[in-house]
């Protein structure tokens, strides 16, 4: 059970930032762009909690792990073809067969490119 939730109060404080998606008590869910932007800021060498504050972010009302667990997740969504796109709701049901059309590959591509610079 988890022992980090957000209060009512919180929530709504959330909410009002442009860089979440949704928000629960439970959980939070960023816009890609803070994803994007959070990812430039951190290349260039700056901390975590100051990205976050620098965004209208209180470090403090997301927690230590929730930040760390965020910075580990965006590392690993780097690595992906899709990018920081949230794909939780195309990995229902059985996977696409279809191959990409070549303005696919490309927009993949430029996507990747961006996140390597």
């Amino acid at each position: 059970m988890g022992v980090n939730y957000f209060t009512e109060e919180q929530v709504k404080e959330l909410e009002k930032n442009p860089y979440v998606k949704k928000v629960s008590n439970k959980s939070i869910t960023y816009a890609e762009e803070f994803k994007e932007l959070y990812w430039i800021d951190y290349q260039n060498g700056i901390q975590p909690i100051e990205i976050f504050k620098k965004y209208g972010f209180d470090p403090n009302v997301l927690g230590a792990k929730r930040r760390n667990t965020f910075t580990e997740r965006l590392k690993k969504q780097t690595q992906r073809v899709e990018g920081f796109k949230d794909t939780r709701k195309d990995n229902s049901g059985r996977p696409s067969a279809k191959e990409l059309s070549l303005e696919e590959q490309i927009e993949r591509l430029k996507h990747k490119n961006k996140v390597l610079q």
